[in-house]
């Protein structure tokens, strides 16, 4: 049977309903997860906090993959502190936050950075990331949005912090491989806690045709397997745009607003704040 993208709306759109009706939450905290690394889950964080920021938010991005951490590269911040002054003792968490204010933002949002080669946050003694979790909640308060890049993965890390997240966004593109891992991490978190507010982005897709199909066979394994229908969040567009915004370490709301993917990110915020 085929299925229209005016059909997968309305599915989606139902989804979240009920979502919302279990589940008020809040959209506070923003947890930007994947099964698997190359999905561009950092890119599309960097570029919600770009849009959100244009929306007049205050907005904090976290950078939480730690041993890979790249929000700062693909940014061009060259940060005083990081995420290690912190785990050393010598700084709280406050004391690294460093503001972005990005070539041609009006308004721009604070960073707090990782280091690339770094260990993992998946090293981190239990009291110690419940620490963390703890400070950046207290942090989060000073804010519209904090907007968390977590590492891809499904390691203890990713979904201690993940699960404490009002809002989760899974990432995943067509490829069946990021399908299949962006699968096993939306069962893990619902294991973890049934009922918490998972979306799915589609990123790199062809045209929106692609990206409908291929939430729905991610919609169906789920609701297949763990009785759960994850709303659609949204869906990104192929953009070699992208690219060459992160070669120019660029924002991509500032050189190229008027291209696919920037279009495509732009209405995710303007649903997240509805």
């Amino acid at each position: 049977m085929t299925v229209t993208l005016a059909q997968l709306t309305r599915r989606a759109a139902t989804a979240e309903a009920n979502v919302h009706a279990l589940l008020p939450g809040t959209r506070r905290l923003i947890a930007i997860a994947s099964g698997k690394g190359g999905v561009g889950k950092t890119w599309f964080a960097a570029t919600l906090a770009q849009s959100l920021a244009r929306r007049g938010r205050n907005v904090l991005l976290f950078d939480g993959d730690l041993g890979l951490a790249n929000v700062d590269i693909q940014l061009g911040l060259l940060p005083q502190h990081d995420l290690n002054a912190v785990f050393a003792g010598v700084s709280q968490l406050r004391e690294v936050v460093t503001p972005y204010a990005g070539e041609g933002l009006a308004q721009g949002f604070d960073v707090i950075a990782g280091r690339s080669g770094a260990a993992s946050l998946g090293r981190l003694q239990p009291a110690a990331l419940a620490q963390l979790r703890d400070d950046l909640a207290r942090l989060a308060m000073a804010y519209d949005h904090v907007i968390l890049d977590l590492a891809a993965g499904v390691d203890t890390a990713v979904t201690t912090l993940a699960d404490h997240g009002g809002l989760i966004y899974v990432v995943a593109t067509p490829d069946p491989t990021s399908l299949t891992d962006a699968y096993a991490f939306i069962k893990l978190l619902h294991q973890r806690r049934q009922g918490c507010d998972v979306r799915v982005i589609i990123n790199m897709a062809q045209d929106r045709g692609e990206g409908a199909r291929t939430y729905d066979t991610l919609l169906r394994t789920t609701e297949h397997f763990l009785k759960i229908s994850p709303p659609l969040a949204g869906i990104i567009r192929r953009d070699k745009n992208v690219v060459a915004a992160i070669r120019q370490q660029t924002p991509m709301l500032a050189r190229f607003s008027a291209s696919p993917a920037a279009e495509d990110v732009a209405a995710i915020a303007d649903k997240l704040l509805l």
